[in-house]
């Protein structure tokens, strides 16, 4: 009898699993259960190994939201995202297969009833962050994956259930029927296997000031310090600045990453992904962009508040300015730095500290903040974070 009746309130249990998703009326695949697929294709279910269909958008394209549920972007705000394990984790319970599950002590808490690493994080210091991106196109039908372009960035996610992203200021308006965004994650090698995470949903860009669109994203590349895998020091010439694509990673076919297994592609510093909003994604964000190189000259910022024009930033160093020169380009440009290659230490056999010259005013170089700085000093010490990129 105690057997029938344990069965019987197992029965009755809520659905709580592993893993996370961003959670929506405005998602495709938002009533998506267990029993739809003939596999688990909920929201939360990881991608890896699979082919494009079934990794793009989670395959839920043919599951789209309900006409006027849009996720709304306040320029220059943040907007707040509601991500779990389950949907009777948020607030939108009441779809739920198993009703309400949050947590009535801690409404922040991403899955109810389980640790941190049913979300795959062993804490604070082992989180990786995610991205929101943005395709500026109505029909979902019509996106493709370089299509999207990374405007903000949670370095603290997955961490808790209503989780900020900060929209651009500079962010313009979507086409008439809205704009096509998605979420991303992937988590820390420490917690869990080869994964991606990526569930698409209709936007909306409010109160935009500024029509100046978002450039063609480009592949993000490896540069700041990663001491797990033996490099100390952040290589900021090596980086991909202004717009880039998200993580595409793992997959059967359309990867246009290929990190190792422990070496996971993540949306942080050491893809030159920042805390907070991407302000430089912009057309005109840029004077001009030097080809990555790890003795590259760096990109040289446009003064965005005198622009009155689209300025296209060119992508070859014979463009690229020192920032030393008079004239109007100087006048409009707040420049990067100039660094030169790694130099091997003769003392060590390693390698030297990367020399970035100081352009800026005042005191302490920029640059060599940013090759002091690690990425928890970053994200949490607000100030040095705005002197090192919030420059326009």
């Amino acid at each position: 009898m105690l057997a029938i009746i344990s069965l019987a309130s197992i029965s009755v249990l809520p659905l709580v699993s592993g893993h996370a998703a961003f959670w929506h009326p405005s998602m495709w695949g938002f009533n998506v259960t267990q029993q739809t697929f003939s596999y688990d294709n909920r929201p939360v279910a990881p991608i890896k190994n699979m082919n494009f269909t079934e990794w793009w958008f989670h395959n839920h394209l043919a599951h789209p939201p309900n006409p006027g549920n849009i996720f709304e972007l306040p320029a220059g705000q943040p907007a707040t995202a509601q991500i779990a394990c389950n949907k009777g984790a948020t607030d939108f319970f009441a779809s739920s297969e198993g009703g309400d599950i949050r947590d009535k002590n801690n409404l922040d808490n991403v899955c109810p009833g389980a640790t941190s690493q049913e979300y795959h994080t062993n804490g604070l210091d082992d989180l990786e962050g995610c991205a929101m991106a943005i395709a500026y196109k109505n029909d979902v039908n019509q996106v493709q994956p370089e299509d999207f372009t990374v405007f903000s960035v949670n370095q603290t996610c997955v961490w808790t259930r209503f989780t900020d992203f900060q929209v651009p200021a500079r962010m313009p308006p979507c086409p008439e029927g809205g704009c096509v965004c998605a979420f991303f994650w992937i988590h820390s090698p420490l917690s869990g296997g080869e994964e991606n995470y990526m569930n698409g949903f209709k936007c909306n860009v409010t109160g935009s000031t500024s029509t100046f669109p978002v450039a063609q994203s480009k592949l993000p590349r490896r540069c700041g310090a990663d001491p797990t895998n033996g490099k100390m020091q952040a290589a900021p010439a090596n980086c991909t600045y202004g717009a880039k694509t998200p993580f595409y990673w793992f997959n059967l076919e359309r990867n246009n990453m290929f990190e190792g297994t422990y070496s996971p592609p993540v949306y942080n510093d050491i893809y030159n992904f920042i805390d907070g909003p991407q302000d430089d994604i912009f057309v005109d964000s840029y004077l001009s962009i030097p080809d990555p190189a790890p003795n590259a000259s760096m990109p040289i910022l446009a003064d965005v508040s005198s622009t009155k024009n689209p300025v296209p930033a060119t992508n070859n160093s014979s463009s690229s300015s020192t920032g030393s020169g008079s004239g109007s380009s100087s006048a409009l440009a707040k420049t990067c730095g100039s660094a030169t290659a790694l130099q091997p230490n003769s003392s060590s056999g390693g390698l030297g500290k990367r020399e970035v010259k100081d352009v800026s005013s005042g005191s302490g170089s920029w640059g060599g903040l940013i090759l002091r700085m690690s990425k928890r000093s970053r994200k949490l010490d607000m100030h040095k974070r705005h002197r090192l990129w919030h420059m326009w």
